[in-house]
């Protein structure tokens, strides 16, 4: 093992040692006289929140398979080591080899989540690598860009060379191969970069210029290169069933927030609610055959060591083979003591005969997400989840022993109502009346505890919602103070219990959901000024933020409140994510008609995802109604 960056004296200052010191079991590491390409992949944020992200799990393996590539992992130092790296001037470190990430060739950042943008400039300027990419030479990493927060990267353009735009086991291998043919050939920075911007998927911002109107909207977007494409669509994996996955993943020393083996089991949702980035980004729906996946497990689990194996999907019950799965999961983990957490599922009998069986004997709590509180606002964002479903989902629960539910909820949908808002109140004392009517006095062994949190609605591109105007800081404590007074004045309130999210918090993603180029400058004041780990409450500056967006001249407000007319350009027009912005517009109207839509396998409804020839878009279609909890 490589001799530590950090000496045991400042090991021994810091919280939780082992986020620094790598050599966990299954990570990767080789001679760098043996490879042709060094590069690490970061998760900017916190290593136990870093470790639990499956797709940098998938990437690494996909990069360390590679002959002439050594991938090693980066997060984000906690705030105790961010200040003794500065004071003593110690380089951000790759935790295989314990060398300064600076001297890479690439340096792939996962953008999960908007508030971690200020963790993304941390991570650059601990590395000694300048923050903004029109500064950086070929003694700078190439910076990358990758997930869900790349279909709208302008707010944090500046400061990437280029962004990798969908699925990433399909295009890597062709891009680390021009960058070697690029090298060789002696070629400038910007030559490579004019040879990535070609290769499908592949978006370089400094390609591109944008011009706008008077009133702040976007007026034109155009590539300023003759290489670079007018519009860049999503790299997509067609072939699920063939591609690879990790069957060694790197086991932590410390426990991390996921601390399991996690099972893929298909990718995209059928579902179509309007407000889910997720569920639009993913089309269309791919499978794992049922076969592959008992393989998968079994290995997963000897090479691993954990206790405890999860399926990972955006709605597991909408897996075919499900039941099979389940089933071989129990007879094999029951036999070795190992546990199952089966999230995303819905709440119907097969799901609680399936959670009986895996749960212990104290059952923890079942969750609904009706995300809101009549049938009305949930036709608008096409849940398709009726009250019935809920209440017959809680009955069989409080028969089958669960006496603790959880009801998600979202503030600030489109068309909401004071009636909406009151709605939530109402339906959890149904569901906690439900309880005395079930359960009879004798049996009830523990009090019902039905637990209400919501969070603020923020409209995402992509979605049907991104023409949607956002509600104010002011206007989401409003609506949270008429929940709770909602829920007091029920009958059964001592019986239920409510939490909600950070007003401004919510405010500020709402900007970088939907802000432009002009942002940036915010994101660059607010982090010289001390901005970081906003994702963390305990470390969120609302002020800070404020004066920054106040010195730059940039109005908040611009991209939040506006209803967007149907017909302005969008920061990431230029982006594709295999769904129409017709077919988004389309289901905008729906949702201010309070029309449904069908989900995937009972019509379809001319999203666009067709092109792509896989999934779900070429089963035949049930016309069944399915419904989901």
């Amino acid at each position: 093992m490589s001799k530590l960056m950090l000496s045991d004296e400042i090991l021994m200052k810091v919280e939780k040692p082992a986020r620094y010191i790598g050599g966990e079991v299954n990570s990767v590491v080789k001679d760098p006289s043996t490879v042709d390409i060094r590069m690490a992949m970061c998760f900017p944020d916190v290593y136990e929140i870093g470790m639990s992200h499956l797709g940098i799990q998938i990437l690494y393996d996909m990069f360390n398979r590679y002959e002439d590539v050594w991938c090693e992992r980066v997060y984000s130092p906690w705030p105790d080591l961010d200040a003794i790296m500065r004071e003593e001037k110690i380089p951000l470190f790759g935790l295989e080899s314990q060398q300064p990430i600076k001297n890479l060739d690439f340096l792939g950042i996962t953008l999960q989540y908007e508030m971690c943008y200020t963790n993304v400039l941390q991570v650059l300027d601990l590395s000694g690598i300048p923050l903004m990419a029109a500064d950086r030479t070929w003694e700078d990493p190439i910076v990358i860009g990758g997930g869900p927060c790349t279909y709208n990267p302008e707010p944090i353009a500046p400061f990437f060379d280029l962004f990798y735009i969908g699925e990433g086991e399909t295009q890597y291998r062709h891009l680390l191969d021009e960058y070697k043919a690029s090298r060789a050939a002696g070629e400038t920075r910007e030559q490579f970069l004019r040879r990535a911007c070609q290769i499908p998927g592949i978006y370089v911002p400094a390609f591109y210029d944008i011009d706008y109107k008077e009133d702040g909207t976007i007026a034109k977007i155009s590539p300023n290169v003759p290489e670079a494409p007018a519009f860049i669509d999503k790299n997509m994996v067609k072939d699920f069933e063939n591609v690879p996955y990790p069957m060694k993943p790197v086991v932590p020393f410390i426990k991390c927030t996921q601390d399991r083996v996690v099972l893929e089991i298909q990718r995209g949702c059928i579902r179509g609610c309007r407000f889910c980035q997720a569920g639009q980004l993913y089309r269309p729906v791919r499978e794992k055959n049922v076969e592959t996946l008992k393989k998968y497990a079994m290995e997963l689990l000897k090479n691993t060591g954990y206790d405890e194996i999860s399926l990972s999907s955006l709605s597991s019950s909408d897996y075919h083979d499900l039941p099979e799965l389940l089933n071989f999961l129990i007879d094999h983990c029951g036999q070795n003591h190992v546990n199952i957490s089966l999230p995303s599922l819905r709440i119907d009998a097969f799901s609680l005969d399936v959670m009986n069986k895996v749960q212990d004997v104290k059952k923890s709590s079942l969750t609904f997400a009706p995300e809101a509180g009549t049938q009305r606002l949930r036709n608008v964002i096409n849940k398709g989840l009726t009250k019935e479903d809920i209440l017959n989902g809680a009955k069989m629960a409080f028969e089958g022993g669960w006496t603790r539910v959880k009801l998600y909820f979202m503030l600030g949908l489109p068309t909401e109502t004071e009636e909406d808002v009151k709605g939530i109140g109402e339906l959890a004392n149904d569901i906690a009346a439900l309880f005395f009517e079930t359960v009879p006095k004798e049996k009830r062994r523990e009090k019902v505890e039905i637990v209400v949190s919501t969070s603020f609605f923020i409209p995402k591109p992509f979605t049907a919602f991104q023409w949607a105007p956002m509600i104010t800081a002011q206007q989401c404590l409003d609506k949270a103070y008429q929940t709770r007074s909602g829920i007091t004045s029920q009958l059964n309130q001592k019986r239920i219990k409510y939490n909600w999210h950070e007003a401004e918090l919510s405010v500020l993603e709402g900007v970088f959901a939907r802000g432009d180029r002009k942002v940036a400058d915010v994101i660059l004041d607010a982090y010289r000024h001390g901005a970081i780990f906003d994702a963390w409450g305990e470390y969120y500056k609302n002020d800070l933020w404020m004066e920054s967006f106040e010195r730059c001249g940039v109005n908040p407000d611009f991209y939040t409140v506006r209803l967007r007319p149907d017909d302005e350009i969008f920061p990431w027009d230029m982006l594709g994510c295999g769904v129409s912005k017709e077919f988004l517009l389309r289901e905008w109207k729906k949702a201010n008609a309070e029309t449904v839509s069908p989900n995937c396998r009972m019509a379809c409804s001319g999203c666009g995802a067709a092109k792509f020839g896989c999934g779900v878009c070429i089963e035949p279609h049930t016309g069944e109604a399915v419904h989901d909890a």
